[in-house]
């Protein structure tokens, strides 16, 4: 394999040409934008380390000259550790960043992760034609054009280091799309470990993330190495981040920004080379409004962020999805049970406030209680939460409070703009923050009802 490295600093380039070429490349060097063009039309690299400061230009120009190109990678070399230069470059294309002075591990593992990338292309390729045919996507499933893109945005993110923020309500598919990312990394053949924030004690959690010496605190009794140790390589997957205490958020920060960290009770530094992925189902710019999340970690997190529709804005996915289930379960008990028309129609028009995984619950229940043919009478589904709209009118009944008008005209109002809470808000005349409140009151109500229905059947 061939790489070229651009920079105006002859040190420079002639210490990394030295440490390239023992991992097995061919080099050539440039020192400006100019020569690095001519270089590339002698031999096309299949990874470019581009210093952004050179003297006849921005190192980012050169990314136009390699962006139609399908088997050149571009690692970004910088003296000034900005993090809004990085994040323009990943979202550009590079596949990772440097900072000066270089470090020689994390040089050689970016190497060693530049496979060739019509290979990576190939096998994308392959899981579009899956797509096309039975509507897969990796662990995915959907052919809504929601959902399709999702597969876009996941094609272009997955192979380059770039940390994801991954948002949707709850029972979306979070962790399912960040497995599909690092499954279509360079990192692949690593682990990949899925920590929610949410569950682990506030105590514990800075042990668990980053590991502990031995004696560290009352308990601690042998070394213990946490999640970006065992990651290593790899990617972490940090679910429900929001969830994280504040001061440890400052620590995750800085493993984000100099790729080292401390284990507790330690003063020696590790180096991290360790993908994340972060994950939450709150909006993220609320969390930061009510103290949840830090912005500066908010900012370096959303390297790319990416956000998922709900089941009720996907469609016929709906059908796709309870015909996969009932499959496996009538696979997995050797039975042969149907839905009926009724059944599907009532799930095609159920608000599904759960999304996929209440689905799959729902769908696991009505199987249990079918002798034969699954029909709406097994499906767990409060008729509240079925779509109260036909086309573009919704009619209400006379007699009925402000409170429940407003509800269903909400509700509706979701539905047709197909779950975006910024269109709704902005159809409504109300603040994003009005609804998500209605949002999270009509949810409570609900949850109190099945609690009253509990106590009143016993």
């Amino acid at each position: 394999m061939h790489a070229l490295l651009v920079d105006d600093d002859m040190n420079t380039l002639t210490g990394l040409a030295e440490l390239v070429a023992r991992e097995g490349f061919t080099t050539a060097i440039a020192s400006s934008l100019q020569m690095a063009r001519e270089r590339m039309l002698e031999q096309r690299p299949d990874v470019v380390l581009l210093d952004l400061v050179l003297p006849d230009g921005d190192g980012m120009e050169l990314f136009r000259d390699v962006g139609d190109s399908i088997n050149t990678e571009v690692v970004l070399i910088t003296g000034h550790a900005s993090i809004e230069t990085s994040i323009k470059a990943l979202r550009l294309g590079a596949v990772d960043y440097l900072i000066k002075p270089v470090n020689v591990n994390r040089l050689k593992s970016i190497l060693a992760r530049v496979a060739r990338p019509t290979d990576l292309k190939r096998e994308i390729g392959s899981l579009r034609g899956e797509l096309r045919n039975l509507g897969h996507f990796g662990r995915l499933l959907g052919a809504s054009e929601a959902m399709q893109k999702v597969y876009v945005q996941i094609e272009r993110v997955a192979p380059t280091s770039a940390t994801v923020f991954i948002t949707g309500e709850s029972g979306t598919g979070k962790e399912l799309v960040a497995q599909t990312l690092h499954e279509l990394s360079r990192r692949h053949k690593q682990p990949f470990i899925a920590v929610n924030c949410g569950a682990i004690s506030p105590q514990l959690i800075e042990s668990e993330l980053f590991g502990h010496e031995k004696g560290s605190f009352t308990g601690a009794l042998r070394e213990h190495k946490g999640y970006f140790e065992r990651a290593s390589a790899g990617t972490l997957f940090l679910d429900e981040v929001t969830e994280m205490p504040a001061e440890l958020q400052v620590k995750l920060l800085r493993v984000l920004e100099t790729g080292t960290f401390m284990r507790v009770g330690s003063s020696r530094e590790i180096e991290s080379d360790v993908r994340v992925i972060a994950a939450t189902n709150r909006n993220p710019e609320q969390a930061v409004a009510e103290g949840k999340l830090r912005e500066d970690l908010l900012y370096r997190l959303q390297v790319f962020p990416l956000n998922l529709p709900p089941l009720r804005a996907r469609g016929q996915d709906i059908e796709l999805l309870a015909n996969k289930y009932l499959q496996e379960l009538n696979q997995a008990e050797h039975t042969n049970k149907a839905y009926t028309p009724d059944a599907l129609d009532l799930m095609m028009h159920y608000y599904w406030p759960g999304n996929v995984r209440e689905l799959k619950n729902a769908i696991q229940r009505a199987y249990i209680l079918a002798d034969g043919v699954i029909d709406s009478s097994c499906l767990p589904l409060r008729k509240e939460k079925v779509k109260q709209t036909s086309g573009a009118y919704l009619q209400i009944k006379v007699g009925s409070t402000v409170a429940e008008v407003e509800r269903c005209l909400i509700l509706a109002t979701m539905d047709q703009c197909q779950g975006t809470k910024e269109k709704t808000a902005e159809i409504l005349g109300i603040s994003l923050k009005t609804l998500y409140n209605r949002l999270r009151e009509y949810e409570s109500n609900q949850d109190n009802a099945s609690s009253d229905e509990s106590m009143e059947a016993r």
